[in-house]
C-alpha cells in the first residue's frame, strides 16, 4: 500500500502524547506515510460515519454504530478507573432534579452522553456543545448543568462549579470493571497485514512516549486546550495507562460490557466487535 493513510485524533493531551512519536516519525513507520488530522472527538465521531479517516480516534459509543466499517486496535484506548465524565453545575442540584435541568453535553455520540442517558434516561433537555466550552456555558448560566470530559475534570472546581455526579463511579459501581471511553479504530477495508502493522505502530508510539515523556512536551502544549502543564500531566496520567498499551482480557471484556449495556438500554445497536490482534491467523 503506497498511498498515504489518513490518521485522525484529538488535540487532547492523552492523544497528542500517544501519537507524538507516530506523527514525528520517531519509530518504525512500517513503510507507510500518513496524512494527519486533528479534531474534537465528537467531530471525529461524525467524520467516521462518512469513513473519512483510515485510522481514527472514536468514542466507544460511536464505535457501536460503526462496527460494520471499523475494527479496534488493541493499543491507544482511553480506558480506566476514576476517569469518567462529570456532571457539574453552579448549584447543588440533586440527582432527582436532573429531568428539570438544561444540560449541555459534549456530543450525541460520546461515551459521556451514553452514560448520562443510561443512568438518567429522563434527563432529556440536552444540548450539544464543544467540550471546551461547556464550563463557560454553565458559569454564564446559559445551562443549568454541564457534562464535562477531558481536561475540564481537573479545572471545574477552580471555576466555582460543583459536582452533581461522577458517571464513571456509577459505571464502576454497577458493572465492576474499568470504564471504556475512547478507542482507536481502523477501516475494515484495509488489508489484514496493514491493520496489524498499524496496531504495532500505535503500541510503539505509546511505548516511545512512556520511555521519553518529555519528548512530546512542546507538541502537547501546542495543541492543548488548557496551557497549564500540571493539568496536562494529570490528564495524561489518568487516560494513558496499561490498557492504552494493550487492552488485554480485562480491557476487551470492559468494552464488550459497555456495548452490551448500551444494547440492553436500547441506546446502541448490537455490534460485533473485532480486535485487530485477532486477525493474525488470517495473515500467518
Amino acid at each position: 500500500m503506497n498511498h498515504k493513510l489518513t490518521v485522525a485524533f484529538s488535540p487532547c493531551p492523552n492523544d497528542t502524547f500517544m501519537f507524538h512519536a507516530w506523527v514525528e516519525g520517531l519509530i518504525n513507520m512500517q513503510g507507510h506515510q500518513f496524512k494527519i488530522r486533528m479534531a474534537d472527538v465528537e467531530e471525529l465521531n461524525q467524520s467516521a460515519m462518512k469513513q473519512e479517516a483510515d485510522i481514527t480516534k472514536l468514542s466507544f459509543a460511536a464505535f457501536a454504530h460503526l462496527a460494520d466499517r471499523y475494527e479496534l486496535l488493541t493499543s491507544g484506548a482511553a480506558l480506566g478507573h476514576q476517569c469518567g465524565p462529570l456532571l457539574v453545575s453552579k448549584h447543588n442540584f440533586k440527582w432527582e432534579e436532573l429531568p428539570q435541568l438544561k444540560i449541555v453535553i459534549p456530543g450525541k455520540f460520546t461515551t459521556a452522553n451514553l452514560l448520562l442517558t443510561m443512568f438518567a434516561p429522563d434527563a432529556k433537555n440536552k444540548r450539544e456543545l464543544l467540550f471546551s466550552d461547556i464550563e463557560k456555558e454553565v458559569m454564564n448560566k446559559r445551562a443549568d448543568a454541564g457534562l464535562i470530559i477531558h481536561e475540564s475534570r481537573f479545572t471545574y472546581h477552580q471555576r466555582g462549579l460543583k459536582k452533581i455526579a461522577d458517571l464513571g463511579e456509577l459505571w464502576e459501581r454497577n458493572y465492576k470493571c474499568p470504564l471504556p471511553l475512547g478507542c482507536i479504530a481502523v477501516k475494515k477495508s484495509l488489508p489484514p497485514e496493514v491493520k496489524i502493522q498499524l496496531n504495532k505502530l500505535m503500541k510503539d508510539s505509546i511505548t516511545y512516549a512512556m520511555k521519553f515523556p518529555k519528548a512530546s512536551a512542546d507538541f502537547i502544549r501546542h495543541h492543548a486546550q488548557d496551557m497549564n502543564e500540571k493539568v496536562q500531566q494529570q490528564h495524561i496520567a489518568l487516560y494513558v495507562n496499561q490498557w492504552s498499551l494493550n487492552l488485554g482480557v480485562m480491557g476487551k471484556m470492559a468494552i464488550r460490557k459497555l456495548l452490551e449495556a448500551g444494547v440492553v438500554a436500547e441506546l446502541l445497536p448490537k455490534a460485533e466487535v473485532v480486535f485487530v490482534d485477532e486477525l493474525k491467523n488470517l495473515v500467518n
